[in-house]
This record gives C-alpha cells, sequence and structure tokens, in this order.
C-alpha cells in the first residue's frame, strides 16, 4: 500500500434497507489476481446489524479478504456481498476499515491528528474543509484511544501498538455504522487489548456492527456475540474443542 488509503466513492451514498443485514454475503467467491486459488470460495452468511462476531481461522483462511470485500477492496469473482443491502461501493461513509498495521506505509508524511480526521473523508468528500464536527469527533477518537499527547507526532514514530490503535481511532472517527478490523490486537500490550475491549463495548452500547478477525481463541466466548470459522476460504463448522463453548455460523 501506497499511503493511507481515504476512499470516496464519488457518488451519493444510500440509506440503509429497512430491515437489511449489516454485513451479508452470498455465494461470494473472490481471488486476488488471475491463476491464484480462491480466497473467498461460496461464501454465504449474513451478520446483524449490532452483533460483535469474530472471524476465526489459521492464517491464509480467508479473514481478511472477507473483511476486504465487505470494505470494496476486493471485488467478487462470483456471487455477491452486501452492506446494509447496498453494493459495498455505496456505504464507503458506512464501513470502517482498519487493515493490519503491515498494509499501512508509516513513512507517509502526516502526523497523528491528521490520521485519524482521514476517517472523516468519506463524509467530506474531496475539496471540502473538516468542520467543527469532524475535528470533535477526530479528537475524542484520539482520546479514547490514549493518543492525545502524541496528536502532532509523525505516524512513523509511534511503536507497534500505538500504530495500532492509531488504526483504531481513525476508524472510530469515521462513526461508521460496520466495524471491520483485522487481526486489531497482534502485537499490543494488554492495555492496548483492554482499550479494544473497550471500543467493542461502545460499539455495542450504540448499535453498531463490528466484525473482527482474531486469534484470541480464548477470548471469542466472551466478547463476541458470534464466531465464524474459515479455513481456505470457505465458512467451516466449528472445532469439536469450541462447538462446545460457542455457536458458530
Amino acid at each position: 500500500m501506497i499511503g493511507p488509503r481515504f476512499p470516496y466513492c464519488g457518488r451519493d451514498h444510500e440509506a440503509p434497507v429497512p430491515g437489511a443485514p449489516a454485513l451479508a454475503a452470498s455465494g461470494l467467491s473472490a481471488r486476488y489476481s488471475p491463476g491464484l486459488p480462491l480466497a473467498l470460495d461460496d461464501v454465504s452468511m449474513a451478520i446483524a446489524p449490532g452483533d460483535r462476531v469474530a472471524l476465526v481461522g489459521p492464517n491464509g483462511a480467508g479473514k481478511s479478504s472477507l473483511l476486504k470485500a465487505a470494505a470494496g477492496l476486493l471485488r467478487p469473482l462470483r456471487g455477491e456481498v452486501r452492506v446494509l443491502g447496498h453494493a459495498p461501493e455505496c456505504c464507503y461513509d458506512r464501513v470502517a476499515f482498519l487493515p493490519q498495521t503491515t498494509e499501512i506505509d508509516w513513512r507517509f508524511p502526516i502526523d497523528v491528528y491528521g490520521f485519524v480526521l482521514t476517517g472523516r473523508y468519506v463524509h467530506l468528500g474531496w475539496l471540502k474543509r473538516p468542520t467543527t464536527l469532524d475535528r470533535e469527533r477526530t479528537e475524542h477518537a484520539i482520546d479514547n484511544m490514549v493518543l492525545g499527547g502524541l496528536a502532532h507526532r509523525h505516524i512513523g514514530q509511534l511503536s507497534g501498538g500505538q500504530q495500532q490503535r492509531l488504526l483504531i481511532a481513525r476508524a472510530l472517527a469515521q462513526d461508521a455504522e460496520l466495524h471491520l478490523f483485522d487481526e486489531p490486537a497482534t502485537a499490543v500490550d494488554a492495555s492496548s487489548r483492554e482499550l479494544l475491549a473497550g471500543v467493542l463495548d461502545e460499539l455495542r452500547e450504540r448499535g453498531r456492527t463490528a466484525i473482527v478477525a482474531t486469534h484470541e481463541l480464548d477470548r471469542v466466548a466472551t466478547r463476541y456475540d458470534r464466531t465464524i470459522y474459515l479455513s481456505e476460504g470457505r465458512i467451516v463448522p466449528a472445532p469439536a474443542a469450541e462447538s462446545d463453548h460457542h455457536g458458530h455460523g
């Protein structure tokens, strides 16, 4: 990735379809380029608004690919994906995607405040100045992630845990209805994990949907409403040891 992604589809955003799932996939298959194996293979599922869902599986299982398809970053080869009843490109303002830290160019010339402020760009479009509300949401997200003292520091000067919290802050600033988190607890300390848990609690209280790719198997039963297990791009039943404790998609 060359720099932080500032998505804006250049068209009117669609209102959610009443009663539609927050995220739905039907026969969804996708690959990154011709000749490569399928990253997603005939995935069908529906996630209700307000749910907290864990995506679990080994590396290469399709967790990141499913999140990217929901964010409009990976186009379907077959089947379809719908966000709030619409194609993802109609809902960029309603979807906050938190990529893995390895997908960000941390040399990009921007400070912490400016980076978090980019979470508001989907509401502004191009060439419009941030409003007082945009700046308030940005400052609140920075404070929420305990980054206030670093607001004017270049993003490349942050530690790994601070960079992860920075990505969460940008997602929070967007004030989206669907949050897609790709391994947000990787390489962070215990205090950052607790901040993330607080974020998930806050989103639930506000009726927002969160889908989290995670390796924290010991936490899925208590932190999430539902767990979807993936393997080789397909949804699979829960492992026997897990199914006794938690449902699966």
